[in-house]
């Protein structure tokens, strides 16, 4: 995802500079466990909650996954147009599974409520929540300043995050990057208190997309996990 701008400068309150450096590359590995994780927690929902059989959408993201890991390893400047279309889609694959199985586990829950036992949905509806955290944290590090090849580019685009790091350059590193845990801590808060917490939303795709998370989370825990417990008492 390559947008091309000047060079992007922050200044702490010191007049150093906050962010805007360049690292060399990204290892990928940390975003790939996370697509693992994701297809695994999908594999083990029953199949009511899934569209098609559990294993359609894992064995769809490890197709493309293991062929993009064994060819780039790492995240880098300049990456090549197909690795950076396959990074998103293997992104969409996961969210597209996950807002199924929560539509489904919402659906049951309205016109079949009485055929879902309490562990079930409980069980259920914590895998799906999870995943949700794993999914946008996929996608704050896919989008952040035009995407993880793109933050390594000395012309890469303004952040969409603004993280405690860049406006407190005494407490990083000098050119301090985010990098994908960052974006699974931003994801977990913003799922648990349905609003930013240390790190802000500076862009529309970035504030739309942490909408999106928090109605996510929202669904799953109040209307399902609630009536999970309900029904276990």
């Amino acid at each position: 995802m390559r947008v091309d701008s000047p060079k992007q400068t922050g200044i702490g309150p010191d007049g150093s500079e906050a962010w805007g450096g360049v690292a060399q590359s990204e290892p990928r590995w940390p975003a790939s466990l996370a697509i693992v994780i994701a297809a695994a927690l999908n594999f083990v929902l029953p199949g009511k909650f899934t569209l098609g059989p559990p294993w359609l959408f894992p064995v769809l993201e490890m197709l493309v996954l293991v062929p993009l890991s064994i060819a780039a390893p790492r995240r880098r400047p300049h990456e090549p147009r197909l690795e950076q279309v396959a990074g998103v889609v293997l992104i969409a694959i996961a969210s597209l599974a996950n807002v199924t199985s929560l539509f489904l586990l919402i659906h049951q829950l309205i016109f079949n409520g009485k055929d879902i036992t309490g562990k079930e949905l409980l069980y259920s509806s914590v895998a799906i929540w999870l995943t949700n955290v794993v999914v946008f944290a996929l996608w704050y590090w896919e989008i952040d300043r035009g995407g993880p090849d793109d933050r390594m580019r000395d012309d890469h685009a303004a952040p969409d995050f603004l993280f405690p790091q860049m406006v407190t350059p005494g407490c990083a590193k000098r050119n301090w990057t985010p990098g994908f845990f960052d974006y699974l801590y931003l994801s977990f808060t913003n799922a648990t208190a349905f609003s930013p917490t240390d790190t802000m939303p500076l862009t529309t795709q970035a504030k739309f997309l942490m909408l999106v998370s928090s109605l996510a989370s929202l669904a799953t825990i109040a209307i399902v996990a609630s009536r999970a417990i309900n029904i276990l008492n």
